[in-house]
């Protein structure tokens, strides 16, 4: 692995494969084996966004493997006045030693990562999850045994950050990615790279034919509030529910990332049944996020 986390552009199916043998492994000895990599370590958490999973899983991640875990409110932060991305990635370097991340561009992400000297990790942009997508894989492993030859369909906004890092991930590990979206939220060209494990698909049901998993994610993300009304109206045909479910494997399963607008992208019917793992998907976000600082801080 690279020094930093911003997405899955320089990563391998060996990093893959890498962070999912040491996230298996410390959630199966959890509270059992004295693992402590960040003992003596400050990690500085960055929040521009609201959060439940995010901070809390890197907040007890951090905790768990023996460093201290500073959070920070991007908007009290000086960043936040005007002082420069590359300014404050050089002052922080010399405090802390990890940085993790949760704002809007993905551009002062990279920025913070390439200015600074120390590891800055990803927690969410609008453009990439690459964490969230890390703890959807390891919970794909658990229920299938493997990722590839997997079929997975995500419905939505092609364009999204959850997308975009599925598409990622899909070019690199090989498994059947679909995504179901109207034309106006067709998958983005340049993340796709015309890959032939990602396929786009106006029709929900023909989109869900035979999958292994199905994903969602709200239709209207932090940040795109002023384009509700539009993207429910258009959107509104790719929410999973039983009938989409149908045409699925009678083994498929339900992920979301979480939080969930019952009624909206799924209906309550499917997040309630027996297909929905949303919740060890969301127990996986804390184990894979321990592997990915492990490895890099």
């Amino acid at each position: 692995m690279e020094k930093n986390l911003f997405n899955f552009k320089n990563f391998t199916a060996a990093d893959f494969d890498a962070v999912f043998k040491l996230a298996f492994k410390l959630k199966k000895e959890r509270g059992k084996v004295d693992f402590k990599p960040l003992a003596g370590k400050s990690i500085g958490m960055i929040f521009a966004k609201s959060s439940t999973r995010t901070r809390v899983s890197f907040e007890v991640g951090i905790s768990e493997l023996g460093g201290n875990a500073l959070y920070l409110d991007q908007s009290k932060m000086q960043v936040g006045r005007g002082e420069t991305v590359t300014d404050t990635a050089k002052v922080l370097s010399r405090y802390l030693h990890g940085i993790v991340i949760r704002t809007f561009l993905q551009s002062d992400v990279e920025e913070l990562g390439t200015a600074g000297s120390i590891p800055v990790i990803n927690a969410l942009t609008d453009d990439y999850h690459p964490c969230q997508i890390l703890a959807d894989l390891m919970t794909v492993i658990e229920y299938s045994g493997k990722i590839e030859g997997t079929k997975m369909v995500f419905f939505g906004d092609g364009r999204c950050n959850i997308a975009n890092s599925l598409i990622e991930s899909a070019r690199i590990l090989g498994y059947q990615l679909v995504i179901a979206a109207p034309e106006a939220y067709a998958p983005d060209p340049a993340v796709t790279l015309n890959s032939p494990w990602i396929i786009h698909e106006t029709d929900p049901l023909k989109a869900a034919k035979d999958a292994d998993y199905l994903y969602t994610d709200v239709f209207v993300s932090m940040g795109f509030e002023e384009e509700s009304a539009e993207r429910m109206k258009l959107l509104r045909p790719y929410q999973v529910n039983m009938k989409v479910a149908s045409q699925a494997k009678k083994t498929v399963k339900f992920l979301h990332c979480l939080p969930a607008h019952r009624d909206e992208e799924v209906s309550g019917e499917i997040l309630d049944s027996d297909m929905s793992i949303v919740f060890d998907e969301a127990e996986n976000r804390l184990h894979v996020q321990k592997a990915v600082m492990a490895m890099l801080m």
